[in-house]
């Protein structure tokens, strides 16, 4: 459990760090797509088939992230 908790704080720790460097279209566009991955995945567990669910999921949160990003453009927003 020791290891297990040791893991996650590392990965965390370089997910975000990786982050860091990013422009915050490619922020949104793969938080859009985490955010969507997830709950494809989920909706997808529930209808039999997560991984399908996943991948559409995380497509239409691409999308959705880069929608996004558009309009905080529009309204003057980095």
């Amino acid at each position: 459990m020791k290891s297990l908790m040791v893991l996650v704080v590392i990965t965390t720790f370089l997910v975000t760090a990786g982050c860091s460097g990013m422009s915050y279209t490619t922020q949104r566009a793969l938080s859009g797509g985490a955010i969507g991955a997830g709950g494809g995945a989920i909706i997808g567990w529930a209808a039999g088939n997560p991984a399908v669910g996943a991948a559409v999921g995380g497509g239409v949160g691409v999308l959705g992230g880069l929608i996004y990003d558009q309009y905080e453009k529009l309204q003057g927003r980095p």
